[in-house]
Order: C-alpha cells, then structure tokens, then sequence
C-alpha cells in the first residue's frame, strides 16, 4: 500500500506557503532583470505576467481539486493526457525550480559575500559554495516536517515583506530623478517588453507549491482554489506597487545597470537596510519552500517508476520524503556551484511554460461536471504560455528541449 502523506495545512498555511515561493526572487531579482529589458514599461511586463499566472492559477486550482494529491502538473498529465506528458512536465518542473532555488540561493549569497568581503577577503568562488551550504541548511529543515516549515515560513514571508513596504516608502520619499529616453531606447524597450514578461511570470509561480502539496492540504477542493487565488491577489498589487515604485525612483540611466536591484535605489535611505535584509530573507524563503515543492515532485516520480523506487519512502511518522529531498538538494545544489544567475533564470522562464503550457491542456480534458473553472480559461493560459516561451533566447530553448527529451529516452530504454 502506497504511504500517504499527513494532511495539516490549512488555509492560512497554504497562503503563507504560495507567500514565502514566490516572495523572493521575484521582487528583488526577477523585477530588476526585467526593469533592463523594459526600463519604463515595467508596469505592463507585470501585468501581462500577472494575467498569466491568474489564468494558469485557476487552471492549477482545477486540477488540484479534482486531483489532490503530491506531483502537481506531472500527476495531472499522467491522469488528464498521457505517460510522456507527465514524465515530461514532472521533468520540467524538476529543472525548472532548480534553477530557481539556484538562482535564489546565489543571490543571497551574493549579498553576504558583499558583506564578508569587507571583512575578510574572498575568492568569487565562495559565491557558490555560500549557495550550496544555503541549500543544505534548508534542506535540513524541510526534513524536520512541514508543520514547522509552515512557522518558519510564516516568519520569513513577514519580514519579506517589511521589506518591500520599506522600499516602497523610501522610494516615494526621494524626489524622482529626470526620466529621459531616446526613440531609440524607446524602442528597444518596446522590443523587450514579451521577454521581461516571461521573466516576471515566473517570479509568480509559488502559487504552484500550493497545488503540488495538495496531498498535505486539509480539504483540498475548498483550500487549495481559495489560497491560490489569495495568494495571487496579493502578490500582483505588491508586485505593481514595487514596479510603480522603481519608476519613481529610477532615472533613465539606472535601467541599464548591470545587476539592478531595489536596494540600490535607496541606498542613502535610512531604509536601505531593512531591504537588503528583507531581499535576503525573502529568497531564503523562496529557497525553503522550492526544496519543499521541488522534493514532492521527485517523490510522485520516485512512486509512479520514473525515478527509482527508493525515492518514495517517508519517515516513521509519514511526515517528510528523505531521499527524495537529498536527492533534490543534489541537483540545487549542482547548479548553484556551477553559477550563472541570469542564464538560471530564463532557463527557469521556458521550462516552467512549457510546464504550464501542460497544466491547461490537462485543465482541458476535465470532465464538464467536475469543473469550476470555464474552459476558455485553460484556453487562454495555454496560449499566453506558448505566447512567452517564444520570446525566450533560443539557445535557452534548445537545452530545455533537449535535456527533457533526453529523459524521455532514458525512460523509454530503462523500460
């Protein structure tokens, strides 16, 4: 008989979890990756990638209710659409935040190296093994179990966003800088405006978390819609409010800084380091519950076959997956050390809308007097998805295509 995880997290757990995935890099990494690609058209690249993930949200909430159950896209591939799709979008899933938890590991990492090489000087290379040792402590506590996950994350989603408040009110508090932009600027900003989407749309896809525990949510089919679209609300009128924010505060020249980041806008507010503690806390976050999300998967992989066997067992007290959260951190913790937050994350960008892009034609497929959701919905997020990923650099496309197509060979020969 197949283990079955404890279901204790509420309401409030669910939205504190889809706080903590997606607070994080998203606001203080991803939106400054796409203020240079954009620069004052910020704004609608937010907005377009909020419209997308609400209309995948409610695809996901869907699926997660008629199908609750650890795994995510890669069990409702399996149970909507067929083998090779759940394979492919749990392969997906598995690449794709393991970029992301990379990316966010690095980031924090990067800032303490700032910090201890005012002390003590460092190779670069300390960048990356401050990443790996990250993951290796979040891992620990994700293997302490999920109820104090949820306490941990509850903390770490209140100071993140502490954090972005004090950005907000240190940035309006400073009087704006001349916005001056050439046609040609203009245009080039106008030619990015798809691409910082796609980057944007991941910083909002923690909401995913809720639905890929939906095994250790107490009713599902209540829980799981509600907090994601919660969870949504709140994110995209913070997301906004940072974005309105950075305008303000940004002159036509900051857009084109290498490594942008909110804190750099206020550096001589008194404020400043309430949000570089409040950036740093929040990838912790977004850390913690990726190992959390990303482990869940690999343990519906490790019960369905894909991956090995072992990777399906739980503790004694059926609370945490241990191989599959070790096997996890190895693969975060192999990017990390390899480095590149850029290339992370727009690698990250294609797969999870690809893995998307399969959320909403299982979303499609379920039967008309189980859903809630209109189909026009799954239609819409199915192409706003594919309608992203193109703008992705082909380069990054190329190896999402390949490595997924390399498991579904493996696959194929191992059977």
């Amino acid at each position: 008989m197949t283990q079955q995880l404890v279901r204790e997290t509420t309401l409030f757990g669910a939205i504190i979890l889809g706080l903590g995935s997606i607070l994080g890099t998203g606001a203080y990494v991803s939106v400054g990756l796409s203020a240079e690609l954009v620069g004052p058209n910020l704004v609608f690249a937010i907005v377009i990638a909020a419209v997308t993930a609400l209309l995948n949200g409610l695809s996901s909430a869907q699926l997660a209710a008629v199908h609750p159950v650890s795994g995510g896209t890669y069990e409702y591939g399996y149970k909507f659409l067929n083998p090779t799709a759940g394979l492919t979008a749990g392969t997906l899933f598995v690449l794709a935040k393991s970029a992301s938890a990379a990316t966010a590991a690095l980031a924090v990492a990067w800032y303490l190296h700032g910090y201890i090489s005012t002390v003590v000087n460092t190779p670069a290379w300390a960048i990356n093994a401050i990443a790996a040792t990250l993951l290796l402590i979040f891992t620990a506590f994700v293997l302490s179990g999920v109820r104090r996950t949820n306490w941990l994350n509850a903390m770490l989603v209140s100071i993140s966003v502490a954090g972005l408040l004090a950005f907000i009110a240190a940035a309006y508090s400073q009087p704006s800088p001349p916005q001056i932009f050439t046609e040609a600027s203009l245009q080039h900003y106008d030619n990015g405006l798809f691409f910082a989407a796609a980057l944007m749309f991941v910083a909002f896809t923690g909401y995913g978390r809720i639905a890929t525990m939906g095994e250790e949510v107490v009713n599902p089919r209540q829980t799981i819609p509600k907090a994601i679209v919660l969870t949504l609300a709140v994110i995209s009128l913070l997301y906004i409010a940072v974005g309105l924010a950075i305008l303000h505060a940004s002159g036509a020249e900051s857009f084109a800084q290498s490594n942008f980041n909110i804190a750099n806008l206020v550096e001589n507010s008194p404020w400043h380091s309430l949000v570089v503690v409040g950036g740093i806390v929040a990838m912790c976050g977004v850390i913690l519950n990726l190992v959390l999300g990303v482990s869940r998967v690999v343990l519906a992989m490790g019960r369905r076959g894909d991956l090995p066997r072992s990777l399906a067992s739980l503790d004694s007290q059926q609370k945490s997956a241990p191989a599959a959260t070790w096997l996890t951190f190895a693969v975060m913790a192999a990017i990390a050390l390899l480095g590149g937050i850029e290339t992370a994350w727009t690698f990250s960008a294609f797969t999870v809308l690809i893995y998307y892009g399969l959320t909403n034609l299982a979303a499609l497929k379920v039967p008309q007097a189980q859903r809630f959701v209109p189909k026009w919905v799954s239609i819409l997020g199915l192409v706003a998805c594919l309608g992203l990923a193109i703008f992705i650099p082909w380069p990054t496309i190329v190896l999402g295509m390949l490595l997924v197509l390399c498991v579904i060979v493996f696959k194929r020969i191992t059977n």
